[in-house]
């Protein structure tokens, strides 16, 4: 059923068999085969041995799950704003990372902008490694980003080991980051597909937002119609073609619009290099059950009726969508305006680093799908798509990062009990289904006390 013991690797040998430096036994681990009872043997950090339960391995330390948990990847998020340094008032990697932790979250992908500096040249990322090394309770990498004027940027950025460039085609909400023409680019993807990197795109035309009406006050309806699905259409239009034409690997960020689909699903047949994330918040809330004045669940693009969400939920099962990410992007309560309740004005983005899998657990349990289809999506999926070596799923050689799960316990979300920075959330009072009951980073289990995380690049 599973891969065969490999006794002696990265393992000290006692009257001939490996001692390991930890063993974890479960009756139920999620393998890319499928579910299976099995010990694990981890030595130095990774994974050594993947063996059948009874197998008896040694270890100087054992884990063994309780009979209402399961053992599950490490998650990873590829897809998360930080916002340190600069913005450490919104977020930052302490807090950020232990939030991360608390749900499953074993590996981040921060994101280039609402930090100052953004991270569009070596300087700005070597910045922000500073910052987040000791500061990180999982591992973190980081995308670069592609604004006007910096593509001279992106070749030093790609050889320091960034996992590839965000762009936007609208206004990215903050002035320092703006947003690329289509043609501007088309160009950078020409230099990035010699580098064999890929841009990763904010897909909203700012021609089509310009001639939409203008948000304002406290109805949801009002913000959703300032975002309309045709935004997103025309822009992933232009991802596609540019991505024709260069050759360049190019990922649609937070799909909200499922009318999109199905351009999508023939670019990629003809053979364009592309791939698409949604997010939780897509896959759970519907706007007809946004109360008016209810900012915490403004983000951009907006969540959009329930029928639209069932079909983003059709594309992720016939594997149009490749992956589901946060895209936790916090702020204080201030900006958030949770006190006017203004669309207009507040903030748009949903913290929600700590919730994605008993949220979309909860949710696809009543849909009849599997938590390993679900767990795929936030693991191996999000792992494959950022190129993020060794992370993922339990393998032989892997990282040792583990979730371990009990996917029957039920709970309620209350924003004062959550890592994240400000006791903020679109879910306070869900009642969900799934708790993380421990994360181990290679080997260790994090604690929250003492930051273990690493620095990851591209491999």
């Amino acid at each position: 059923m599973t891969q065969n013991i490999r006794g002696t690797v990265d393992g000290a040998v006692s009257g001939g068999r490996a001692v390991h430096e930890l063993v974890i036994r479960a009756e139920r681990a999620l393998l890319p085969e499928g579910w299976a009872a099995v010990e694990i043997g981890v030595s130095e950090g990774r994974i050594v041995a993947v063996a059948a339960a009874g197998a008896r391995l040694a270890g100087e330390r054992r884990i063994e799950l309780a009979a209402d948990e399961v053992l599950l990847p490490g998650l990873v998020d590829s897809h998360v704003h930080v916002n340190d340094p600069g913005r450490s008032e919104w977020e930052g990697f302490a807090t950020a990372t232990r939030a991360a932790a608390a749900g499953g979250v074993t590996t981040l992908i921060d994101m280039p902008l609402n930090c100052l500096p953004p991270t569009v040249d070596v300087d700005a990322l070597e910045t922000k490694r500073a910052v987040a090394a000791p500061a990180a309770h999982v591992d973190v990498g980081f995308w670069g980003g592609a604004i006007p004027g910096s593509t001279a940027q992106l070749a030093p950025l790609h050889e320091a080991g960034v996992f590839g460039f965000k762009c936007f085609l609208e206004h990215s909400g903050v002035d320092e980051f703006p947003h690329l023409e289509p043609e501007e680019m088309e160009r950078d993807m020409a230099v990035l597909a010699e580098r064999d990197s890929q841009m990763i795109v904010h897909a909203e035309d700012s021609r089509t937002l310009a001639d939409a009406p203008t948000a304002s006050g406290r109805r949801y309806r009002s913000f959703l119609e300032s975002r309309p699905e045709e935004a997103e259409h025309v822009a992933i239009a232009a991802v596609i073609d540019a991505a024709r034409r260069t050759g360049c690997r190019a990922h649609i960020l937070h799909l909200s619009a499922a009318g999109a689909l199905e351009q999508i699903a023939a670019a990629r047949a003809e053979g364009v290099r592309l791939t698409v994330e949604t997010c939780p918040h897509y896959l759970v809330l519907a706007a007809e059950e946004i109360a008016d004045g209810a900012t915490t669940h403004k983000c951009c693009p907006p969540v959009r009726e329930g029928a639209n969400r069932d079909a983003l939920w059709q594309g992720l099962l016939d594997g149009t969508i490749d992956c589901v990410v946060s895209d936790h992007s916090p702020s204080t309560p201030e900006l958030k305006e949770v006190d006017t309740g203004d669309f207009g004005t507040a903030w748009g983005g949903i913290s929600s680093l700590q919730l994605g899998l008993p949220l979309l657990w909860t949710a696809a349990r009543r849909r009849d799908i599997g938590l390993e289809q679900v767990v795929r999506w936030m693991s191996s999926g999000p792992a494959a798509v950022a190129g993020v070596s060794g992370k993922g799923s339990i393998v032989e050689g892997g990282d040792a990062d583990f979730a371990v799960f009990a996917p029957e316990r039920e709970w309620t979300v209350e924003a004062a009990e959550l890592r994240h920075r400000h006791p903020l959330t679109a879910y306070q009072g869900w009642p969900v289904q799934g708790a993380v009951t421990r994360t181990i980073l290679r080997g260790e289990e994090v604690d929250g006390a003492r930051p273990r995380g690493r620095l990851v690049e591209r491999s």
